[in-house]
């Protein structure tokens, strides 16, 4: 068809120039219409142009029939093609269902075997978590025992720890009520002992008294009052106190973990503070030791001393025995009526109421004598016993407070009152000072 209107078309474009032409002839036959030369010569290049663009044109179209034919040609291979494609798409879809098809079937197989296993892992985890359940609760109690026994087993030892602190508070208390003790009784034996040995000494001055006077008093010992003992309370909790505190305990038991090493920390400082109070203790133990052995030297001194004293006053009084025996004479007491006379030869005063030679003898009554040679030395803890035959001082047996309470009076002799103050004054001093250095000692 392409063909056929090509050769149309240049058939048609033939004889449309043809046609000019004859006209053209035509007009120039006529002899009314004149042709130039150059006219002419214009027209043929015209007619040889076009004559070459006809060829031109025919190539063109050989051309163009050939590029028709070829996507012809084309065209039918493209139908062909596009057949064949979509027979191939239509196996291909037809492939693609039947596969997808096979898989919904897969899938809806595995569907249901993974709905079947589901249902039997999941009857098999409900199982297993049941089975995990019960373990889990019978664990729980086995812990829930254990840590009651745990628990239990805390408080006994706390409690075992807190009796064992206060057993050893209670020692350390009785450690330090026994060396209190010990101290006291150490001050009472001290005291005991000057007491004993001043009154050994006055008994003996008493009885050299008793020969000479011929009295038979003794003297009244003062009974030291008995140390007052010191009672340790213990308070111990009832039952129905020490099981409420198990129950507080057992609630407790966490913080007592947390807490229990600032409780042993405190016990390892009240431990060695107890220490240190029980060394202090015996460090006053060994003073009060040394103070004591001090105190016997210082009483042995005094004995030698009292030793002394008593042999020089036993040599004094046999001197002057012997004197009196040489000049047949007696020593009257002062609570005579007589007055005693002594020779001009006499070298000592009988009393300090004589005098020598022409002198006139005052007469003193006994109880006043007594009164006065005396008030020197009295104290308030002694009390004299005055008499028409005799006025002797006696300690009285309440103690004394004061720190001269082993200070005793020495009866005035007749012919003693112008000696014997010397010698009584120092024994008196001594003793007074032996007796402030005890209560210092002791505080």
């Amino acid at each position: 068809m392409a063909d056929s209107a090509s050769e149309s078309d240049t058939d048609g474009a033939g004889s449309s120039s043809a046609t000019p032409m004859s006209s053209s002839a035509s007009n120039s036959g006529k002899p009314s219409i004149v042709i130039s030369q150059f006219r002419l010569e214009e027209l043929t290049n015209r007619l040889a142009s076009l004559q070459q663009e006809n060829k031109v044109l025919k190539i063109e179209l050989e051309t163009f029939k050939l590029k028709c034919k070829a996507l012809q040609e084309e065209n039918r291979d493209l139908r062909k093609a596009s057949v064949t494609i979509q027979a191939r798409a239509e196996q291909e879809e037809e492939f693609i269902s039947n596969t997808l098809f096979k898989k919904i079937q897969a899938l809806q197989k595995e569907k249901e075997t993974l709905a079947v296993n589901y249902e039997k892992e999941e009857e098999f985890l409900t199982n297993e978590l049941s089975r995990k359940l019960m373990q889990l609760q019978h664990e729980k109690a086995e812990l829930e025992q254990h840590l009651e026994q745990e628990q239990e087993f805390q408080v006994n030892k706390l409690m075992k720890k807190i009796k064992k602190m206060e057993n050893e508070t209670i020692s350390k208390q009785l450690t330090l009520e026994q060396l209190r003790r010990e101290k006291i009784d150490l001050e009472n034996t001290l005291e005991q002992e000057q007491e004993a040995l001043v009154n050994r000494l006055w008994k003996r001055m008493d009885k050299l008294e008793a020969e000479k006077r011929i009295l038979q008093e003794k003297l009244d010992q003062p009974v030291s009052a008995p140390p007052s003992p010191r009672d340790v309370s213990m308070e111990i909790d009832s039952p129905e106190n020490m099981m409420r505190h198990i129950r507080f305990l057992k609630n407790e038991v966490e913080r007592l973990k947390k807490s229990l090493r600032t409780t042993e920390l405190q016990h390892t400082e009240k431990r060695a503070q107890y220490i240190e109070e029980e060394r202090h203790m015996r460090e006053e133990n060994i003073r009060l030791q040394r103070k004591l052995q001090r105190e016997m030297e210082r009483r042995e001194a005094l004995c030698r001393q009292l030793s002394e004293s008593e042999s020089s006053l036993e040599m004094d009084d046999e001197r002057y025995f012997n004197e009196m025996s040489a000049q047949g004479l007696r020593a009257r007491t002062v609570s005579s009526p007589i007055p005693y006379t002594p020779s001009p030869s006499s070298s000592r005063p009988i009393s300090p109421g004589l005098s020598y030679g022409s002198h006139t003898v005052g007469f003193t009554p006994p109880a006043t004598l007594s009164r006065a040679a005396i008030s020197h030395y009295n104290t308030p803890a002694l009390h004299v016993h005055g008499s028409s035959s005799h006025a002797v001082a006696r300690p009285s047996p309440r103690r004394s407070t004061s720190p001269d309470k082993f200070k005793r009076d020495l009866p005035v002799w007749p012919g003693q009152a112008l000696q014997q103050p010397s010698l009584h004054q120092g024994f008196v001093n001594h003793r007074s000072v032996s007796a402030a250095a005890g209560p210092e000692g002791q505080q």
